[in-house]
């Protein structure tokens, strides 16, 4: 850590003048939105703030006291006025009356519906009398890295007393939930001067009767942690040492495409995975560590790290400096030695189930790893959706951050197995597993989009991106991409969009583009071949560069990325399935427009042979046959439109009323409509198709399918 300890202090970004605009609500939502703005104070979904506020009360009109609590499931750096649970404190005050004592305060959280105050629809958090039952009108519960490091540290009641006296109280560590709750309440008329307490491998609790006051007071806690922290590892070696040089940059993400895609295919086989990948100078320190091992298998402290990331990772074999192999031939050593070392954490994992369950304990999930440590590179982390997978890596971040600080003032300790056990298979926590939305046809799935940023592209990666799946857009038009890209993300987020900069006929930018896919989200699992372009002209007036371009783009750029997906797909052994967006000419030739109807002709034929290829191996291939969908096409933007107008002897303007009379149903044709069918050919909905053609023409009796 560094010893300037002005760099590592947190600043104290209060703006009196806003807060004087708001009311009490509003300045609990102002202080929880700033405190979860650092990570270093609290981690995405950790922590809960409070206040108390007296209120009419709807029914009587008489003033009353209401708990406002971040409520279930929230994070206070995102949330909004709605994520508040509000609580009658007088009902919350009368349930100390009907506890059973410990071995039933499960049975609590049942009783808090029935103390919502004016029907609010939020649900209460576990942590909810943890507030309720501090006598001050506002309260902060956050999970700093430098608390916990020393809540985590064998000596940890010690290191509080020495460090804040009898202003910072110690409790020791208890499932969270409604004794908890009571204990604080027993501290607080106990030590009626201590202005917080910490509790053991859990967190901090601060406390003051005016917001301001409260969110300062955090701050400043927090804050002389960490300085007492930099004084005391100055000069220190963290975590031993180092045992290993970490790799290259561009080296560890030639590794992490190497590595990242056969984990995924080796743990998705029952739900898909979707991976992340962290190479920050904290992640790297650890992972290159003397006593990485042993620290890692100690498991985490603070409950909510291990939630996110079970009870310990898994450290990859793999030597960064093995001094007789190329680095090549070091992934491909530790690739042979990765399936074992999965299903020895497996059966460790069920072990720990078997000792640990209870005869109500709800069933074993899955016992592969969250977290993946691997010297010389970095971390990977797989979850079932992009957003966990990257949170996932972040609360390790905050772990690595703790016994970094911890195991050099003292001896870390995780939390006892049986202690973790409880926490994660809580019935509770079940129980909110088990509420959670049904997972949408593609949760998990990863899609590659070439031609991405035109109107057919932008369409089905919206129609994928709803599904759930994660998108790779991929296009030559740099600035048509991006403004595409960031249309999606602001409705998606942007942990599910990435884009590419790809031209098809480049080999090495098609390889980089898929390599880069693969470091992002572990995979792939379904293509799009959409990029495209139009000509026309006679056969006389067809130059041999046209003839080319046509050929190169639609027919070897198609080869190109589908051999390129095909190998990413078999490095997986998950199937897939691939879609060429192909065209209506490729089975009905037009006039003066030979090298395009040839090239899409070439598009489903390649197609075909590919179905039959990746048959064995479960990756479906299909095409989609469009007509005439000149709405958001870049194609029909350029000279096509005028060649086509000309070949027919219409004006521009009425061409699309053309094709519009010659077409069967007489409908136009959208991008949304070919979006619709890519997704029915890439979804579980046609699983038993391959080979096949869907035509999107709106009828056309020369391209019926024989």
């Amino acid at each position: 850590m560094s010893t300037d300890h002005t760099s590592t202090l947190l600043q104290n970004l209060w703006d009196k003048n806003h807060a004087a605009t708001l009311d009490e609500p509003g300045l609990l939502l102002y202080r929880s939105n700033l405190l979860g703005s650092d990570k270093r104070i609290t981690n995405f979904g950790g922590g809960n703030t409070s206040t108390k506020v007296m209120t009419p009360d709807p029914l009587s009109g008489e003033q009353t006291q209401v708990l406002w609590v971040k409520g279930s499931g929230g994070d206070v750096g995102t949330m909004k006025l709605d994520g508040f649970a509000t609580l009658y404190q007088d009902k919350l005050n009368n349930l100390r009356d009907l506890y059973r004592g410990e071995q039933h305060e499960d049975e609590m959280v049942g009783y808090l519906p029935h103390c919502t105050f004016n029907l609010n629809p939020r649900a209460s958090s576990i942590d909810t009398p943890l507030h309720a039952y501090v006598p001050h009108s506002h309260v902060d519960h956050m999970h700093p890295d430098a608390i916990i490091a020393i809540a985590a540290a064998a000596d940890g009641e010690a290191l509080t007393q020495e460090i804040f006296g009898h202003d910072i109280g110690w409790l020791p560590w208890k499932r969270p939930g409604y004794e908890l709750g009571l204990w604080l309440g027993k501290f607080c008329r106990e030590n009626p001067d201590a202005r917080g307490v910490i509790l053991g491998s859990h967190g901090l609790f601060t406390w003051a009767d005016n917001g301001e006051d409260c969110y300062t007071l955090t701050l400043e806690i927090i804050n002389k942690a960490i300085s007492w922290l930099d004084d005391k590892t100055s000069g220190k070696q963290p975590f031993g040492g180092a045992k290993h040089q970490a790799l290259s940059a561009d080296d560890r993400s030639r590794v992490a495409e190497q590595l990242m895609p056969e984990i995924r295919g080796l743990i998705s086989k029952e739900i898909y995975k979707i991976g992340h990948f962290d190479d920050s100078p904290a992640v790297l320190e650890f992972v290159n560590s003397i006593r990485m091992s042993e620290l890692a298998a100690l498991g985490t402290s603070c409950p909510d790290h291990f939630l996110r990331t079970k009870i310990r990772p898994l450290v990859v074999p793999f030597d960064p400096l093995a001094s007789d192999d190329t680095e090549d031939s070091n992934v491909e050593h530790t690739l042979t030695t990765l399936p074992k070392a999965l299903e020895d954490y497996r059966q460790d994992y069920a072990a720990y189930y078997q000792r640990c369950k209870h005869t109500d304990s709800p069933a074993m999930r899955d016992p592969n790893p969250v977290v993946y440590l691997v010297p010389g590179v970095g971390m990977f982390t797989f979850a079932n959706d992009k957003a966990t997978a990257r949170i996932s890596a972040e609360f390790y971040t905050n772990a690595i951050n703790v016994m970094r600080d911890s195991s050099a003032v003292s001896s870390y300790c995780g939390l006892p197995e049986q202690e973790a056990f409880d926490i994660e298979y809580w019935l509770l926590e079940e129980a909110k597993l088990q509420r959670m939305p049904k997972p949408k046809s593609l949760a998990g799935r990863i899609a590659f989009i070439t031609g991405g940023a035109g109107g057919i592209g932008s369409a089905t990666a919206e129609r994928l991106l709803l599904e759930g799946a994660c998108v790779v857009l991929a296009d030559i038009d740099e600035n048509l991409i991006q403004t595409t890209y960031q249309q999606l993300v602001e409705t998606h987020g942007s942990d599910r969009v990435r884009k590419v900069i790809m031209d098809v006929t480049d080999e090495t930018q098609v390889a980089t583009a898929f390599a880069t896919t693969a470091r992002e989200f572990g995979g792939v699992d379904i293509l799009v071949s959409n990029a495209g372009i139009a000509s026309s002209a006679a056969i006389e007036d067809t130059s041999l560069e046209l003839w080319n371009t046509n050929m190169d783009i639609l027919s070897t750029g198609y080869f190109l990325v589908s051999r390129e997906a095909f190998r990413l797909l078999g490095r997986q052994s998950l199937g897939g399935a691939v879609v060429f967006i192909a065209s209506k000419n490729a089975l009905a030739a037009s006039p003066g427009a030979s090298a395009y109807c040839t090239a899409k002709a070439a598009e489903v034929h390649l197609a075909r042979c590919l179905a039959l290829e990746g048959a064995g191996s479960g990756i479906r291939v299909n095409v989609v046959n469009p007509d005439a969908v000149l709405q958001g096409s870049k194609i029909w933007s350029g000279e096509w439109l005028q060649q086509r107008a000309d070949v027919y002897g219409k004006e521009t303007e009425d061409l699309q009323a053309h094709y519009l009379e010659r077409s069967l149903l007489k409908k136009p044709v959208l991008p949304e409509d070919i979006a619709e069918a890519t997704y029915f050919l890439i979804s579980d909905l046609s699983a038993k198709s391959t080979g096949n053609i869907i035509n999107v023409d709106a009828g056309n009796a020369q391209s019926f399918t024989r």
